[in-house]
Order: structure tokens, then sequence, then C-alpha cells
């Protein structure tokens, strides 16, 4: 992780977790991508959330 400083607590440990259900197109869709949470390792503070695999967002 890159030197960054949690806003709530000053602490710098950080990790890297995923949810268990991927953001996905509509409620019939099969395919999503998974949720990446970036937090503190001290407080629990959410420092950033990504979705892997963007392509399916797409229209084609």
């Amino acid at each position: 992780m890159e030197n960054r400083e949690c806003l709530k607590c000053g602490s710098t440990e950080f990790a890297e977790g995923t949810d268990y259900m991927p953001i996905k197109i509509s409620k019939m869709s099969m395919s999503g991508g998974n949720k990446i949470y970036t937090f503190c390792l001290d407080c629990g503070e959410v420092d950033s959330i990504r979705i892997e695999n963007t392509e399916i967002f797409r229209k084609k």
C-alpha cells in the first residue's frame, strides 16, 4: 500500500478486502464486478472502494 494516513484515527496500516456480493448491471445479470475495500486496520474506516472488471458495465 502506498503511504497514506487514516483520516479518522491517523493510523498508516491498511488492508484490502472484498464483499461477498458483486455489483451487477441488473438483478437478472449473471456477471458482476467485485467491490474491493481499502480500510484502516486500527479503526476500520473505509478509505476507498473500487470495482474490479469495469468492462462489463460498458455498453457495446
